[in-house]
């Protein structure tokens, strides 16, 4: 084995080993602030640990009912916070006749004492945003802050995005908006008759920021200034592009939810997808032999990798996710038996070992580059119009064709060709052909 390719070779070994390391039992090293958690601290799905179940009814100031219109917008933006925390697993329906929207999501994964009420307070604020005109006359005897006068300029349903940027000239961090073409036009002309004036941002009566108008604003993006620190500034964006109602919402009528199959269930899928592991690796063991070796290093990495990302980033595993992770592991397999395939019969065709390596994994590329790619749009389909625990199974098969190519092709190809240098390992019984083959 040659100087670099033994480097890569024992490289590939001890990151999957760290990697298993932590999957199995985590890193804490108090001394330097360092806790990495290990794949079992993951976030179960409400069909494996149950939930919470909310209703969220809306609170307008004329005291009239919602549209479905601004229901669904309602919905949306739940949705989109809910994403933004990776909890696929929830159920978001609205009632137009009652004037609610419904909201199930599971427990967190640290879950301990199970305050249904408490635990509501993930989805954020569900407050109104709002941007009025300012009377100077008008402020809070205490705080000094400015009241509320209900001369509203826009909303928070007219704001389209917000970020973070520095001031070219004076360094400052702002917060840049950019508005709907609705929007855009309230605010031009608000802006308008405000110039040396304040407009004031609310979240429902409590002020967050009043700058002052400058200039006529008439295209639609606006920046807010006033930020002291890259933190607030990005707190403030993060607020506002989260996306905000064009009502109140208070929680009503929490409480928990079952588990629609329990732990039981969670323990005969984990059976079955490490018995179906066990059978996989002593397959390719057994019909390609040092390849397959090779392989299964390359899935244990694969499975590692895939259970350690869903853990680190609190993505909702349900038990159609499990099953996502379990399938994977198959097609990680499949693309390598297509590779070892190709392997053989170039062997059989009279290639040396390097040629036959070469020529197999580039003419197997194709086929398993067509599969994958099928596959991931199935995943993206399913993600966009699945809900629930079929979003989970969405994300963990879209996951695990994107690790496929990093570990069935790119980490099995590094080690094959690393271990062909060696002279021991050149023989071809050790790749599943027979000498009277070859």
């Amino acid at each position: 084995m040659k100087g670099k390719n033994a480097v890569k070779f024992l490289s590939i070994i001890l990151i999957i080993g760290f990697l298993t390391y932590l999957a199995a039992f985590g890193l804490e090293i108090k001394q330097l602030g360092v806790d990495i958690p290990s794949a079992q601290e993951y976030r179960p799905g409400i069909d494996i640990r149950g939930g919470i179940d909310a209703r969220f009814y809306a609170i307008t100031k004329d005291g009239k009912l919602p549209s479905k219109e601004d229901l669904d917008d309602a919905k949306q933006v739940i949705e989109k916070r809910l994403d933004s925390k990776a909890i696929y697993d929830r159920i978001i329906t609205t009632n137009p006749q009652q004037g609610y929207v419904l909201v199930q999501i599971p427990w967190k994964k640290d879950e301990k004492d199970f305050n249904a009420q408490k635990a509501i307070d993930e989805i954020g604020k569900t407050s109104l945003l709002t941007f009025q005109e300012v009377d100077e006359a008008k402020t809070d005897p205490v705080t000094k802050a400015y009241l509320p006068t209900n001369k509203i300029v826009i909303e928070g349903k007219d704001v389209v995005d917000a970020n973070v940027v520095t001031s070219n000239t004076t360094g400052e961090y702002l917060v840049s908006l950019k508005l709907s073409s609705d929007g855009g036009k309230k605010f031009a002309e608000a802006t308008g008759r405000l110039v040396g004036k304040r407009i004031a941002i609310f979240m429902d009566d409590i002020l967050i920021s009043a700058p002052t108008v400058n200039e006529k604003i008439p295209s639609g993006e606006a920046t807010i200034n006033g930020q002291r620190t890259i933190e607030e500034a990005t707190e403030l964006a993060k607020t506002i592009r989260a996306g905000h109602l064009p009502f109140k919402l208070e929680a009503k009528q929490v409480s928990t939810i079952s588990p629609t199959l329990g732990k039981s269930a969670l323990d005969i899928t984990v059976l079955a997808g490490g018995v179906s592991l066990i059978l996989v690796w002593l397959f390719m063991l057994l019909y390609y032999r040092l390849p397959g070796i090779l392989a299964n290093i390359a899935l244990l990495g694969h499975t590692v990798l895939q259970l350690l990302f869903i853990s680190w980033t609190g993505m909702t595993l349900t038990l159609p996710g499990i099953a996502g992770v379990i399938l994977t592991i198959g097609m990680g397999v499949d693309a390598n038996v297509i590779i070892f395939e190709r392997i053989k019969e170039e062997l059989r065709n009279g290639k040396t070992l390097r040629a036959a390596i070469d020529v197999g994994f580039k003419r197997a590329f194709t086929a398993i580059l067509d599969a994958n790619i099928t596959t991931l749009i199935s995943a993206v389909v399913l993600a966009y119009f699945g809900s629930g625990p079929l979003k989970s199974f969405a994300y963990t098969l879209g996951l695990g064709v994107v690790l496929n190519f990093l570990t069935a092709v790119t980490v099995s190809r590094i080690m094959v060709k690393s271990v062909a240098d060696w002279n021991i390992m050149k023989h071809p019984w050790l790749y599943g052909v027979r000498s009277k083959e070859v």
